[in-house]
Parts: structure tokens; sequence; C-alpha cells
């Protein structure tokens, strides 16, 4: 095979290191978690967003005659955080390296494309845990929620998948945020509505029947659902399992997206604004 083929293939030769995906794996997950903890715009939306409208909710709880506990809207609003960096994040950074000049390096190097967009997008799904924190304190603290938890192990495990599958999710997103030059676009549109369907601040039950298929695939369906469930009681088990699937299927629809979309903007030069 000829030097100018080879640069169609992005082949990363084993060595005698036994780790060196996972290593590589790791080492751009946490450089992406101090990049995106330190950015001002990240803060906020992993912060400030999230308890403004766990706010909203609870205020509104707290005025009405709903019987849904406080607990409830500020595991919804966590999860809306850790969504948002996932969404902004990956685009932000893809937008960012394009600018740069550092995409195309990325694309050509001999490691696997896809690992490093998968580090990109846990590292930023991981930075979304701030929200969490932030509105179970906010909640306590301001509108007097009772952090208790019935199964505290389910939660702990629900929280690292619910972080898992929507880096997954991210990853499958990213693909089309490397095809396309304006990726902040398609970050501000998937936002709301997945907010929305997912019944992270609404229940499910109060939308529309046609809106349920689509929540059932999105993973902040099955994350907030387990959280709750393993905070308030309830079956956590079903809603983890059905994470777990769905993170395996992210899996393998963004290895198949991003070798794709890695071959097509090969092809037609898209990787630069040249």
């Amino acid at each position: 095979m000829s030097a100018l083929a080879q640069l169609g293939r992005p082949v990363f030769r084993s060595g005698p290191e036994p780790f060196r995906w996972p290593r590589m794996l790791l080492t751009g997950w946490f450089y992406q978690l101090k990049m995106q903890a330190q950015s001002g715009f990240m803060v906020m939306t992993a912060l400030i967003q999230p308890l403004i409208f766990a706010s909203i909710a609870m205020a509104d709880q707290q005025a009405g005659a709903r019987t849904l506990p406080l607990l409830y809207y500020a595991l919804g609003a966590g999860i809306m955080g850790i969504w948002s960096t996932v969404v902004f994040g990956c685009g932000g950074v893809i937008s960012w390296q394009r600018h740069q000049g550092m995409l195309e390096p990325l694309v050509m190097a001999p490691a696997p494309f896809v690992l490093i967009l998968l580090g990109i997008t846990l590292g930023t799904a991981t930075v979304g845990l701030y929200s969490m924190g932030a509105t179970l304190l906010w909640g306590w603290l301001v509108f007097g929620a009772h952090l208790h938890f019935a199964n505290p192990a389910l939660f702990v495990v629900g929280v690292v998948e619910t972080v898992v599958s929507l880096g997954l999710l991210g990853l499958v997103m990213g693909s089309s945020f490397v095809l396309y030059r304006n990726s902040n676009a398609i970050s501000n549109m998937l936002e709301y509505p997945v907010w929305l369907i997912t019944g992270l601040l609404v229940p499910l039950s109060l939308l529309p029947g046609w809106t349920h298929p689509l929540a059932y695939v999105l993973a902040p369906t099955w994350g907030v659902e387990a959280l709750r469930a393993a905070a308030l009681g309830g079956d956590a088990g079903r809603p983890i399992l059905w994470c777990l699937v769905a993170s395996v299927g992210y899996l393998m629809l963004g290895i198949w997206l991003v070798h794709v979309v890695e071959g097509k903007a090969r092809r037609h030069a898209t990787l630069n604004f040249q």
C-alpha cells in the first residue's frame, strides 16, 4: 500500500504497551475535564443555568399543590446540566479545534479518531457532575429539600451510568459536529427538545403519546428515572439496565458514524475553513 493510501486509513499500530488505547482515552478524558472546568461559559452552563431551572420548578412546586418531592426536580435539573455540557462542550471543542487548525492533525494521527472524540465527550459529560452536586445542594439550602436516598449504592451506580451514557450519546452527535462547520448551531438545536421530551422537569405522563418512543431511545430518560427511583424509592434496576443497553447501542452507532463521517470529510475536504 502506498504512503498516500495510508493517509486515508487511520491505523494505530500496536506496540509493547498493552494498555495504550485505554491510556490514550483516559488522557483525553482528563485533559478535557481540566480544560472545560476552566471555561467560564461551561461553568455557567454546568452551575448557573441548572440552578435557575431548578429554582423555577421547585418554587412552582411549593406555590402550587403538587405532590412530587423537591428532590424530583433537583435531580432532573442536574441531568439537564450534564446534557448541556455534553452538547455545548463537544460542539464547542470541535469548533475550537477547527478554528485553531488542530482538527486535521487529530484526524490524520495514527490513533483512531473515535478514541479522541470519545475522550472529549466523556470529559465534557463528567464536568456536568457539577450540575448534579450544585442542584442538590441548592435545593437543600434554599428550598429545604430532603436529601435522603432510599438506595445510595444504586444511586451512585445510576450517576456513573448516566454520565457514561450521555458521553456516548455525545459521541453519536460528535460525528455530525466533525462533518459540519457550524456545530454550535446544532448544539443549540439539540438542547431544549431533549430537556422536554425526556421528562427531566415535566413527567412523561403529561407529554403527548407520540413523544414517548423518542424519549425511550434517549439516555437522559433512563438516567433520570434510575436516579429518581434510587433516591425516592422504586425499581432502579430496570432503568439502569436500559441505560446500559442504550450505552452499548450508542457506542456501536458512534463508532460506525465516526468512520463514515471521517471518510466523507476527507473526500470533501471539510475539516477546515479553507
